[in-house]
């Protein structure tokens, strides 16, 4: 999908850019950052995504001539203000984890230094494209886990909210970890091969279910899975389909033999069917489970000693199930006056709410044997976590702490990715953001990934911004106390 339009915002964004340059501080340097509060239920850790298509965004993020001429005719904006738009470009720069990182709670994911007209103007924008996108990698990653080794095909196209929901949506479930999907003009944008069988209209349209079976055979060779639940799974349509099998190796044919079960008993009716072909004589059948799962219920068909061995996964995957948003959200954390950096946090009499003030820079550490540890926020100009122990502090309660020994890892988790609005780095393929992905969360604790109550993975404060923060909060009551 090409990049979006400025005009897609809300129109506040637009009415905020207006007032800057009506004040002359449309070009005061300002910092924003993304990040969210809350990870889906039941979920330990997010996959983000979205990215490469922000990217694309802001690299070609300008108003064209009839878009200004809607603005204009709105009768909101000054002719001063319209005019002003037509040379507006994103000159900023982003600092981002390449996509596919793991990612938590109350961190900076994305942090963007730019212009202050600009950093506004792009909030709902860079907003839509991430928290969507890592919505999705995050419950493909987690329906892959469930998978295990087997393979996870993504169907959720016709479920999908709306087309640009499709694309995008496909696109982070390959992040996530599916390994191929049913969206075929997905596949040709992202460079991968599109799976698929038939559907019970196929089989309902040829005069009996073996026939059907046949002529699919016949015209497909190569691709042979059969589905076989359109009228009773085991005394027709898996019978019928051993039979074409048969046919097919009588004919010199040496496919691997497949099948779909899109309903019923998945767990018994897999097991059922796979000794049915394993009395055939076929020891390896491939049997693609689908109809309505995600990862508790694939989790659950294998503790059942299921005999699937893919899993085609749709609606709950597609629409993010149970979650329908990631609640990401975009703060202002440093504007520059005159000399000087002026840090701004927000206030709440809901502490989940407060945010951890100025520029941050997250850092990853790592143990020995390779696992995340923890992630520790700093000043932006604090080079302390470079060596030696890190004492890190619990960011809603400062007593609680956290250390970090010397003998751990640690890197920025944030890399520049853009300057001056244009990307810095070459866009990986989407297989390479897939295997990226998969080693990443790989080194996420197993007490993080589980699919039940996983244990909160740890996001703290330096000694240093634990210390500005607890200043700032009392700074902030001393000056609004009443009298």
């Amino acid at each position: 999908m090409g990049p979006l339009s400025p005009l897609f915002t809300d129109l506040y964004e637009l009415t905020m850019v207006a007032g800057y340059y009506a004040q002359g501080s449309q070009d005061t340097p300002a910092v924003f950052e993304y990040f969210f509060r809350k990870l889906p239920q039941n979920t330990g850790f997010a996959v983000f995504a979205g990215l490469e298509d922000l990217l694309n965004d802001l690299e070609e993020l300008r108003f064209e001539e009839n878009e200004i001429e809607y603005l204009s005719d709105l009768g909101l904006f000054s002719r001063d203000f319209i005019e002003r738009l037509r040379d507006f470009r994103f000159t900023g720069e982003l600092w981002a984890p390449p996509e596919g990182t793991p990612v938590f709670p109350y961190e900076p994911i994305v942090r963007v230094h730019a212009p202050l007209a600009q950093a506004q103007l792009i909030e709902t924008l860079l907003l839509c494209r991430l928290n969507y996108q890592t919505l999705i990698a995050t419950k493909a990653a987690r329906v892959k886990y469930a998978a295990e080794d087997d393979p996870v095909f993504e169907f959720g196209l016709r479920r999908a909210q709306g087309p640009d929901g499709g694309m995008s949506g496909t696109r982070a479930a390959l992040i996530g970890g599916c390994d191929a999907t049913s969206n075929t003009q997905a596949a040709k944008c992202f460079g991968i091969r599109p799976v698929g069988t038939q559907a019970h209209s196929w089989i309902m349209a040829h005069p009996s279910e073996i026939e059907a079976f046949r002529a699919y055979a016949e015209i497909f060779p190569h691709n042979v899975i059969l589905l076989v639940d359109t009228y009773d799974t085991l005394a027709s349509g898996v019978p019928n389909a051993i039979q074409v099998f048969k046919e097919l190796r009588q004919k010199g044919w040496t496919g691997r033999p497949g099948i779909r079960i899109d309903s019923g008993d998945l767990a018994k009716l897999s097991k059922d069917a796979h000794r049915m072909f394993s009395e055939a004589g076929f020891e390896d059948p491939l049997i693609v489970a689908s109809s309505e799962l995600d990862e508790f219920l694939i989790a659950d068909i294998k503790r059942q000693g299921a005999k699937a061995n893919a899993w085609g996964v749709g609606t709950k995957l597609i629409t993010g199930g149970t979650e329908s948003a990631l609640g990401g959200v975009y703060k202002l954390v440093a504007i520059r006056e005159a000399t000087r950096w002026v840090e701004k946090f927000k206030i709440s009499d809901n502490p989940e709410k407060m945010t951890d003030p100025g520029i941050k820079t997250p850092i990853r550490f790592t143990d020995p044997n390779g696992m995340i540890a923890g992630d520790v926020l700093f000043q932006h100009t604090d080079e302390s976590w470079k060596s030696g122990e890190v004492i890190s502090h619990d960011r809603m309660i400062l007593e609680q702490l956290r250390r970090f020994p010397s003998t751990f890892e640690r890197r920025p988790l944030l890399q520049r990715v853009m300057s001056d609005g244009k990307r810095l780095l070459p866009s990986p393929s989407l297989p390479e953001i897939r295997d990226y992905a998969r080693e990443q969360v790989a080194r996420v604790p197993a007490e993080t990934r589980r699919l039940i109550n996983p244990q909160t993975y740890w996001v703290g404060l330096s000694d240093r911004l634990a210390e500005a923060k607890h200043s700032a909060i009392e700074d902030f009551w001393k000056k609004h106390e009443w009298n």
